[in-house]
């Protein structure tokens, strides 16, 4: 089941691409680098991330998910550039997966979860 989730995120990541979001930038060699994010933004997505999410994904930097089928916030950069997700998440984040509540977020928020879970990249 995860597959699916993970086809569907990518995918509608993927297809809305990133012009509401114009900081986001792309090259023909993917996303240009954004600059640091303030640590008031990490905290405010860290909150967030806590909230919002952390009652089915692992939000931290240890520790396994509270559902299985729900991935680790700090893998996922495994997949693609999380920073991929703020057009998902603007619209409304949906997935295959019928657990999955529908997401959506305030532009503030979507930057300050961002913010987030890129810090999670560097451990």
């Amino acid at each position: 089941m995860r597959a699916p989730m993970l086809f569907t995120l990518v995918a509608a990541a993927a297809l809305a691409g990133c012009a509401a979001f114009p900081d986001a930038g792309s090259s023909s060699e993917g996303p240009e680098p954004r600059a640091a994010a303030s640590a008031e933004s990490i905290q405010r997505g860290e909150v967030l991330a806590q909230t919002r999410c952390a009652a089915c994904h692992a939000v931290g930097l240890t520790g396994a998910s509270p559902m299985a089928e729900a991935p680790p916030f700090r893998d996922l950069h495994n997949t693609y550039p999380v920073r991929f997700l703020q057009e998902a998440l603007a619209e409304g984040l949906t997935t295959a997966h019928p657990a999955m509540p529908e997401v959506e977020l305030a532009p503030d928020q979507i930057r300050d979860l961002i913010a987030y879970l890129e810090s999670l990249e560097a451990g």
